[in-house]
């Protein structure tokens, strides 16, 4: 097995074990009833992507050019505008967080776009490569004075240079573990590969920081469901070839602003079908 799906499979494991069900959830499914979460706190995983390592699952397929889209979205174009990630990156599952004027408010690309943040973390990363204090941080208060559809969940990325590669840690205020898990870990692996082309370094290690990791109760059946395939390809003794994410931008240009969704391929990844379906709480 890959070392995702084997970290996917040890952390169901560990929330149906030892997880904790929450009291008076803010989500509601679609009927109006509370979305309550079964979560475990504090979880860390570690990927070398020098090795390649890379976290992305084969226990269900994950759409990952348009999880990259969603991310260039985020930090490229630095929007909430619902209309721009439809018909640019064909991504449609914000669309629940829309206030009222297809925009998902004042969070996520709205605060990048507000206070420049990308250009002060490449400006930062090129003029002291050593500095400690290379972080982006979407968590603004002020920013949730006004209408916004949802808290950022990946709220910080913090880079570390290491000789000739820079190490990149994502915080994660919360992770719905089977739907957005591993698309948020694989995304933000390529967001790392980003910076690092255009401050010239090789990428290095990803770590990513789970405060709270969550199954939701009409999710259990999927966990299960996720489990029986990792047990089945387990037992069959089949070895599975890592995925790789290979960046090779085609325009040649190793700027920030020019990379598309379309530079990166994942090499080696066949995932297990048929897709698991998933009711979103909003």
């Amino acid at each position: 097995m890959t070392k995702a799906d084997d970290l996917m499979y040890e952390s169901i494991k560990n929330i149906k074990e030892h997880g904790h069900m929450d009291e008076n959830p803010r989500p509601r499914w679609h009927d109006g009833t509370p979305a309550h979460t079964l979560s475990v706190n504090g979880v860390i995983h570690r990927y070398d992507i020098s090795k390649n390592e890379f976290p992305i699952t084969t226990l269900r397929p994950i759409y990952f050019k348009k999880a990259i889209g969603e991310l260039l979205w985020i930090y490229q174009d630095a929007s909430n505008d619902l209309k721009l990630l439809a018909e640019k990156y064909n991504v449609t599952w914000w669309d629940d967080w829309n206030i009222g004027d297809n925009s998902i408010g004042r969070c996520y690309g709205h605060t990048v776009g507000r206070w420049d943040l990308m250009h002060k973390l490449l400006d930062g990363i090129t003029k002291d490569p050593y500095g400690r204090r290379h972080i982006l941080n979407l968590y603004q208060y002020d920013e949730f004075e006004g209408p916004h559809g949802l808290k950022p969940c990946c709220y910080q990325t913090q880079f570390l240079v290491r000789g000739e590669y820079i190490d990149m840690i994502l915080y994660q205020r919360s992770s719905d573990w089977l739907t957005a898990g591993n698309i948020n870990q694989m995304q933000y692996v390529a967001f790392m590969m980003m910076v690092a082309k255009h401050c010239g370094y090789k990428p290095g290690e990803f770590i990513h920081i789970i405060a709270n990791q969550q199954i939701y109760d009409r999710h259990m059946e999927q966990a299960d469901e996720i489990c029986r395939r990792y047990e089945s390809q387990k037992e069959s003794g089949i070895e599975i070839p890592e995925p790789i994410l290979v960046f090779n931008p085609k325009s040649g240009k190793n700027d920030f602003w020019s990379f598309t969704v379309d530079d990166f391929e994942i090499k080696n990844y066949n995932p297990i079908k048929p897709q698991l379906k998933f009711e979103v709480a909003v």
